[in-house]
């Protein structure tokens, strides 16, 4: 007993070594132990990867509801991913406002930003839901012109019913970029996957007991939204937490508090909502290419998603610690938690992504792919693994927490040139000119993240964001 307890501490010390920065902060200044972020951290990498999972059962039971079901949901899921994006963006630049208030102690302003967040979440997502579902034909159309009758009918069905959800989803996000401005990740965790639960029984019911096709898919995601929003309102409501939501504060309007908000909300938003359609504009050159080929992306893809979920979690990470610590402008606790955090990032991050190396190896065995298609999906795999762990630390988790100092437009103006013209002429340059294929669009998406990586790099070296003012 009494050699394991030292082994154990050996490995802790170890541990600690390797996440400690050399530039150390006062005990007492120190608001997050390690116990303490990993408590935020798990929660959202559970999180993330429980939504990947029941992606992939969506995917499962819409093959189901015939050719034409799938063909019309996975035409709309690319647009429907704009604007989910556009949604977290302003999660995201809410839970920066607040995280700084908690930590300059204005609890006041904290629920008065907790209320206007929800506010303009809710009728953001009111407006473009109604937008959607009347103009949905139209969009559809202007799109996807060129497909058959029958997908174009249950692609506009689809659009129209999960557009009903749009406000709901706004007033989940903000509930949900509340509670993880408190730190209250496991929460968030617990309502989505209640949320997920219904959402895949409802599929089932859906498509295998009511056999009501793109319906059975989509009113189970509407149900599951609304009752995730209820739940979240009802949880953020309550007074006992460190922010709570008041009508007072969500049934108004405070140009001031929405400036603040909107500072960093708009800029993620537009971010995220191009590199989405940057993303949909490779897809149309990837559908250029052989089945061998179309097939080793798609398959790659969802096995990418895995892969690159840790950097991906550790975002809302970023922007509450170091939210919290500009906030109560101390710059040096900020940075302290900049560098721990990045070291987390990249060993975990890489941990992941290798492993997965050797499991997306294995799970190829389970899909129906040709020899070829085996081959270049394997290929696509090493390529996105053996440099996402390093790379996207930096260009995705890092710029995290530059947004949460408020240093919003620079990560939106590096994103816009890595993802949309790096990306874009690259993906263009190697996938249909020099006939590199998905390898050639693999290679564009690395230049891509190392650019911004080193965008955000030097930008945090000068750090600019050290000067930023949000409340």
């Amino acid at each position: 007993m009494e050699e394991k307890k030292v082994e154990n501490s050996a490995v802790k010390g170890f541990w600690n070594r390797l996440i400690e920065p050399g530039q150390q902060i006062p005990d007492e200044r120190k608001q997050f132990s390690n116990s303490a972020l990993i408590a935020l951290i798990i929660p959202i990498v559970v999180e993330q990867f429980l939504n990947l999972l029941v992606g992939v059962a969506d995917t499962f039971m819409i093959s189901h509801a015939g050719e034409a079901a799938i063909s019309g949901v996975s035409l709309v899921i690319q647009l429907n991913n704009v604007f989910v994006l556009i949604f977290a963006a302003i999660a995201a630049g809410g839970s920066v406002v607040v995280s700084q208030y908690i930590g300059s102690r204005q609890r006041g302003h904290a629920n008065l930003a907790a209320g206007q967040l929800f506010m303009s979440a809710s009728v953001i997502g009111l407006l473009v839901g109604a937008t959607v579902f009347f103009l949905g034909p139209f969009l559809f159309r202007f799109l996807y012109g060129a497909v058959d009758i029958d997908v174009e009918e249950a692609g506009i069905r689809y659009m129209r019913i999960l557009a009903l959800s749009y406000v709901f989803l706004g007033m989940y996000n903000a509930g949900a970029g509340i509670n993880r401005s408190m730190g209250k990740t496991r929460t968030v965790m617990y309502v989505s996957m209640g949320m997920n639960v219904v959402n895949v029984i409802g599929n089932a019911i859906g498509i295998f007991v009511l056999h009501a096709g793109v319906a059975g898919v989509a009113v189970p995601s509407l149900i599951s939204h609304a009752l995730a929003a209820v739940v979240m309102t009802v949880l953020v409501s309550n007074r006992k937490n460190t922010v709570f939501l008041l009508a007072k504060y969500v049934f108004c309007f405070n140009p001031g508090m929405l400036k603040r908000i909107f500072k960093i909300a708009l800029p993620g938003s537009i971010e995220n909502g191009l590199f989405q359609l940057t993303k949909t504009a490779i897809g149309a050159i990837v559908a250029l290419y052989g089945n061998a080929q179309i097939s080793a992306n798609g398959v790659a893809q969802s096995i990418w998603a895995l892969s690159a979920m840790f950097n991906l979690a550790m975002g809302p990470v970023f922007i509450t610690v170091v939210g919290r610590y500009m906030g109560a402008g101390d710059i040096e606790g900020a940075e302290y938690y900049m560098k721990k955090l990045l070291r987390i990032t990249l060993i975990w991050a890489n941990v992941w992504n290798f492993a997965f190396i050797g499991i997306g190896a294995g799970l190829l065995h389970i899909y129906a792919l040709s020899a070829e298609a085996a081959r270049y999906a394997l290929i696509l795999i090493i390529i996105h693994n053996s440099l996402n762990g390093s790379i996207c630390a930096v260009s995705y988790a890092l710029a995290s927490g530059l947004r949460a100092a408020g240093d919003a437009r620079y990560t939106m103006v590096s994103a816009i040139v890595s993802s949309v013209i790096v990306r874009g002429i690259f993906a263009f340059l190697f996938g249909l000119v020099l006939g590199w294929g998905v390898i050639g669009i693999a290679i564009a998406m690395v230049l891509d993240w190392s650019v911004k990586a080193v965008m955000v790099w030097v930008r945090y070296k000068k750090g600019k964001w050290k000067t930023f003012k949000v409340i």
